[in-house]
């Protein structure tokens, strides 16, 4: 049977390349996978530091195991430009940053000591996509996902497509397209034997075939009790192949799951159900380490989409992001759009191919997932391009007939040659704009965007971003505008039967070029900051969720009387899923402030908003009078659910220290989020308290980036990352207005 083990520990790394030495172990440091060639500053840095290339070298020593098998090794990712050697011989070659690809050792494989040379580099070629233009992301370097070790029989299951169909009616059907990998081109004669079984392990469904051709079908007409994979229910099945041929043994398992999906004219459609779509874009980039992060960082990010931002969709912009990441989405029922890499610019034909590519990649590499309901075969806000997109649109068809296209441009009156026309509409923002005579409007109807008469799939994929970027610790008026804009676009979004939904731009900020953002090197266009940390906007997402998953009650205010303009918090905006909310200000009876569906007819739960409507300047107090504590209740059912209180005179009492989990699992270079945040008396982020804080790790691990760090708003993040030993690791937490907090951690 084959072996899979991954290959991430004991690599060699140095800077530079040198042809002339890809069969010498050369000095350097040692380092796990997946690793980012150059960790930067958290701002304010060099990003052509890592465009150059870099040298992964580790020594394979051979095993009996080895023996009259395939030995190969799988990169999921590198970034970008790499060559991989065995012994001084090249391999493989492959360009794009962002898919995987195989590394067959088989012929150059000797008893004793094999050195594996790889070569990465992160110039930013404009033979290679997203390169050649300006791109508003970073394209970190370095082996950054995980490699494989693979030891098959001459002939193996390479890969396996799995259709479901019928999936609507009583009794379903599944057929898995199984391709055969036969690299020595052996003969081929055997037999294929795939089991459908059910997440605790009982059968569904057994078939085989005789397999004598590269690509195998097995069918399985007839499924009856099958459960529908679903947002609020995502029942997962496997599929287990068993491979006999002459030559061997193999065996291979794969995920999948029943499911519909459809976008109409009319909407978007899962299981026959018709669903609003909301969420938000995502880059797969961290602090320090850019790309270079594992399974747990990859599985929060989904984690928080779904549960923390009652998102139902992500789209991954503008690459194939992990599979961990992907795994996940399915795991928890969050929907995808994946898309290929690439940001405005079109290059050549050597480029258009390598674009090409990257759609059977993506594709292969993803067919399985039913999280993913839709491929971006359009380069992100680029122009049309009559011939280059038939052909990514044709490729994706012939690939996957389960699945619709989309391509993602911000200009109207393009060609349409996807099944879904998705747009970056930002006309929210036009208004301030010199030369513009727009009133504020928050989407543009379909036919406006389209240029087209009939009626087609349409969805918003990107909005607010660059044209209203909010930094966390921004005044408060400028965070209660960013709120706004995205409650008014999640409104108008929610109300209009021809939107399929709005992917909100973006879940957190991001480092990018220095062409974009603040001058600091960072886009301050998320929702959340780069720790995942909530900006006020944060709420206005997590507010549309059900309050059975968790009450939301978060007022936009740091509560304060000269904080905003003039002075005062009216009016004031309170994103909650409760039925209504009393305020009270002071000695002042409670005012009871009920969702605004003026405003925002069609929000799930719109925000309750106190202004002077309700209230008289004497009840909040004119400028030069008292400042009162405010308490907020929130009431679901009659009951209330939740209470927030307010100071008015905040003071610094807690120091929080908050990990995401305490367990590590060693050798797996497994990161873990930690939260620090300054609370007043009542529990709430006191906003603009910045003062140092000064960190220590003791065991067998590491803090990603420095060990002094400044609070920003009140609040900092930082990942801590394990080592290869087992054992404890101790955090210790010091500030000078605090006592010192410790925290344990255990590495198994």
């Amino acid at each position: 049977m084959r072996i899979t083990e991954k290959f991430n520990g004991d690599w060699c790394f140095r800077h530079g390349f040198d042809a002339g030495q890809v069969n010498e172990l050369q000095d350097g440091e040692l380092v796990t996978l997946p690793h980012n060639a150059v960790e930067l500053p958290y701002n304010y840095f060099d990003e052509t530091d890592y465009q150059k290339p870099f040298t992964y070298q580790k020594m394979l020593e051979w095993r009996p195991e080895f023996e009259n098998r395939e030995v190969s090794l799988l990169f999921d990712a590198a970034m970008a430009d790499s060559a991989v050697f065995l012994n001084g011989q090249e391999v493989i070659a492959h360009r794009d940053g962002y898919t995987p690809f195989r590394a067959r050792l088989t012929p150059y494989l000797k008893r004793g000591k094999n050195l594996i040379t790889v070569k990465v580099d992160g110039s930013e070629n404009p033979e290679i996509p997203p390169f050649g233009g300006q791109v508003d992301y970073l394209c970190y370097a370095g082996i950054y996902r995980d490699v494989w070790l693979s030891v098959t029989s001459p002939v193996s299951i390479g890969n396996v497509k799995i259709e479901t169909s019928g999936v609507l009616q009583r009794e379903k059907s599944a057929t898995a397209r199984v391709f055969l990998a036969n690299p020595g081109d052996v003969p081929l004669s055997g037999k294929l034997t795939g089991e459908i079984r059910r997440a605790d392990g009982g059968q569904v469904a057994v078939a085989s075939a005789d397999a004598d051709s590269p690509e195998v079908i097995l069918t399985f007409p007839v499924l009856a009790d099958i459960d529908l994979w679903d947002i609020d229910n995502p029942v997962l099945y496997e599929l287990s192949l068993q491979l006999q041929t002459s030559q061997g043994k193999d065996d291979l398992t794969r995920r999948f799951g029943f499911r519909e999906a459809r976008f109409t004219p009319g909407g978007f459609f899962l299981n026959g159900r018709r669903l609003k779509l909301r969420g938000l874009n995502r880059h797969q980039s961290w602090p320090h380490v850019g790309y270079a992060m594992g399974r747990r960082a990859q599985e929060k990010d989904a984690e928080i989409l779904k549960f923390e931002l009652a998102c139902n969709i992500v789209r991954c912009s503008h690459y194939p992001q992990s599979t961990y990441f992907l795994d996940r989405c399915d795991e928890i029922g969050l929907l995808c759009f994946e898309e290929i890499p690439g940001w405005q610019h079109i290059g050549g034909e050597a480029w258009k191919r390598e674009a090409i590519g990257n759609v059977r990649r993506m594709i292969e590499r993803d067919w399985n997932h039913p999280s993913v309901v839709i491929w971006g075969v359009r380069i992100n806000e680029s122009r049309d391009d009559h011939g280059f997109y038939v052909e990514t649109n044709r490729l994706a068809r012939e690939l996957d007939r389960t699945r619709q296209t989309g391509g993602v441009r911000c200009i109207t009156d393009s060609e349409l040659l996807e099944d879904v026309y998705t747009m970056n509409d930002f006309v929210l923002g036009t208004e301030e704009m010199p030369g513009t005579n727009r009133d504020r409007v928050f989407l543009r109807r379909r036919k406006e965007v389209t240029g087209l008469a009939g009626a087609v799939p349409y969805l918003v994929t990107e909005y607010n971003g660059h044209m209203f970027p909010t930094k966390r610790f921004d005044q408060e008026q400028r965070q209660a505008e960013h709120v706004t804009r995205h409650l008014q676009i999640l409104d108008a979004a929610a109300g209009d039967d021809e939107i399929s939904g709005s992917i909100g731009w973006c879940m957190f900020d991001y480092n990018t070029h220095r062409d974009f953002g603040s001058g600091d090197r960072i886009c301050y266009h998320g929702v959340l900051d780069m720790y995942r940390i909530p900006k006020f906007a944060g709420y206005a997402y997590a507010s549309q969720g059900d309050p059975q998953n968790g009450v939301v009650l978060q007022p936009v205010t740091f509560w304060a009387r000269g904080e905003r303009n003039i002075g005062g918090v009216l009016p004031l905006i309170l994103l909650t899923n409760c039925d209504y909310v009393d305020v009270k200000f002071g000695e002042w009876p409670a005012k009871r402030v009920y969702p605004d569906r003026e405003n925002y007819p069609h929000l799930p739960h719109p925000p309750a908003v106190l202004d002077l409507r309700q209230v008289g300047p004497d009840e909040f107090g004119d400028w030069g009078r008292v400042w009162r504590d405010g308490v907020i209740t929130g009431y679901v059912d009659g009951k209330a659910v939740k209470v927030l209180t307010l100071p008015a005179d905040p003071l610094p009492t807690t120091l929080e220290v908050l990990p995401d989990g305490t367990e590590f699992q060693a050798g797996e270079k497994d990161a873990l989020r930690v939260v620090v945040r300054v609370l007043d008396q009542c529990g709430n982020l006191l906003p603009f308290f910045d003062e140092p804080v000064s960190l220590d790790l003791a065991g067998p691990g590491r803090i990603i980036g420095p060990q002094d760090i400044t609070l920003r708003g009140g609040a900092a993040g930082f990942w801590i990352e394990a080592g290869n030993d087992k054992g404890e690791l101790t955090l210790t937490v010091k500030s000078r207005r605090f006592k010192t907090r410790q925290i344990t951690f255990t590495v198994g």
